[in-house]
């Protein structure tokens, strides 16, 4: 069978790389290849900048209810191709039937919940102290954005990322994770389909490290979004402040779990393991410390560990699968690193470590500590560490002995206890009795430290995506005294 063939989709037409340079996606079950992808370079992205900068003129005057409209339009169409969406999720990145409808849901919550945006974006009337002068202000969108997806959930990032400005009034260029092409253009079909105009939304397909300084630095664009890791997060932090151009980063996390005497034991370890392993762990958000409280430990980890062993790995759709394959022979050398170095430094393996093809069996390990890799950095792949506390102080300081800061949660019938954690815990977000891993379209998403700054999500987006403007009439022949 002939390979698919992607190519980019700028100013609303579909074209090759202008030096006609390709790479060829895989699809991680066997490493076989996928689709042959244009690959972009910097003229490339000139063109792209260019083309969204151009639509910007006319968009950016686009009324509320058209910009309602065609997000609705986009929620309606996503949720008819919700199968085409579905293969190209399991088959290019590797995501099992129930992470995949998972993340469609979502998309098609945030479509509709962005769609709300267009109206929301107000301004004020101010008091002035210049008799006769009428002070107000209001909100004008910035421009072009550069939206940097990844791709372990590349249809939810690209609603996150994207939709906050279309819905705004300001234009976007989309680069797509070079594991998650495909599922870009997917979307560009849908906002097409939708009735977005020509050069609202472009997508580039290629590497991040060699197009992605000359994305965000081109003059073009005005503000980033990027989720990824904390290591190009930071450089592109430092590209964005040195440009003078606006940045939101959602970036690793290393979030902890705690389990206190008093929880609901059941419950916890659906948490710990939905939390840890959906998506074999390459989640931002996933529970990769979990700090059990010591009376309950023993039972907690005998648990967790029977429940690991009985995760399925077969068919990616069978709604009975729920670990997939690692996306890349990179991030799989970094999870056996990850392991292999926390066993040589005395950690124990209670279950895992063991490989099923390119699947990465659930990894407990216990006797983690700060010699150890897995102590600080993210695995991003389906390996947590288990630790004994003695208190529920012992728990949050060292659920804060991190630099990330993304997601936590706290079990406990406490409900005194629960809010003192969940105020004390270093984290942008935390859950009460509930996993990790979790997210709704309308909060304000993201995390602190390491993790990144600024939030996504409809209601921060106005704020992120705009700038103020402060405007004055004078009433002809009143005084113009200070």
């Amino acid at each position: 069978m002939a390979l698919k063939k992607l190519n980019f989709w700028i100013g609303g037409e579909f074209r090759a790389a202008q030096s006609n340079a390709t790479f060829v996606d895989h699809t991680p079950v066997d490493d076989s290849p996928y689709a042959e992808v244009a690959r972009a370079a910097v003229e490339d992205v000139q063109l792209a900048a260019e083309a969204a900068h151009a639509a910007f003129a006319s968009y950016r005057d686009t009324t509320p209810g058209q910009r309602e409209t065609w997000l609705g339009k986009a929620a309606d169409l996503l949720e008819q191709r919700k199968d085409a969406f579905a293969d190209v999720l399991i088959d290019e990145i590797g995501s099992p039937l129930l992470k995949a409808h998972f993340e469609i849901k979502y998309a098609i919550a945030h479509l509709r919940t962005a769609a709300g945006i267009p109206r929301r974006i107000t301004g004020q009337t101010l008091p002035s102290d210049v008799p006769g002068r009428f002070s107000m202000s209001v909100r004008e969108p910035l421009g072009v954005f550069a939206c940097i997806t990844p791709f372990n959930v590349p249809l939810i990032k690209a609603m996150k990322q994207c939709t906050g400005p279309l819905a705004t009034g300001n234009t976007v260029v989309l680069l797509a994770s070079e594991e998650a092409p495909a599922l870009a253009i997917l979307v560009a079909e849908l906002f097409r389909d939708a009735g977005f105009p020509a050069g609202s939304f472009n997508v580039l397909t290629g590497f991040g490290h060699e197009i992605g300084d000359d994305l965000v630095t081109h003059p073009r664009v005005k503000g980033v979004n990027f989720t990824g890791s904390t290591r190009v997060g930071r450089h592109l932090s430092a590209l964005c402040g040195k440009h003078m151009k606006r940045a939101l980063l959602e970036l690793g996390g290393k979030n902890p779990l705690i389990i206190l005497k008093d929880a609901d034991l059941d419950a916890a370890v659906h948490a710990a393991v939905f939390g840890m392993f959906l998506f074999q762990g390459q989640a931002c958000m996933a529970s990769s410390r979990i700090l059990v409280e010591a009376p309950i430990y023993d039972e907690f980890l005998s648990r967790y560990k029977a429940a690991a062993a009985g995760v399925g790995y077969g068919d990616l759709r069978s709604p009975k699968t729920m670990l997939g394959p690692i996306i890349s022979q990179r991030q799989r050398d970094r999870i056996r690193h990850h392991i292999d170095d926390a066993v040589a430094h005395g950690a124990t393996l209670e279950t895992g470590g063991k490989w099923v093809g390119n699947r990465c069996l659930p990894t407990i390990l216990t006797g983690v500590d700060s010699r150890m890799v897995c102590y600080q950095e993210e695995t991003f792949g389906p390996v947590t560490a288990v630790y004994k506390v003695g208190s529920a102080d012992a728990a949050l300081a060292l659920a804060n002995d991190n630099c990330y800061g993304l997601s936590a949660a706290v079990f406990t019938q406490n409900l005194d206890e629960a809010m003192r954690i969940s105020q004390g815990i270093h984290a942008g977000m935390v859950h009460v009795n509930a996993p990790t891993l979790h997210d709704e379209p309308h909060v304000p998403f993201g995390g602190v430290g390491d993790s990144g700054m600024g939030r996504e999500g409809a209601q921060t987006d106005i704020d992120h995506c705009t700038e103020w403007k402060w405007i004055t009439i004078q009433a002809p022949g009143a005084s113009h005294g200070h």
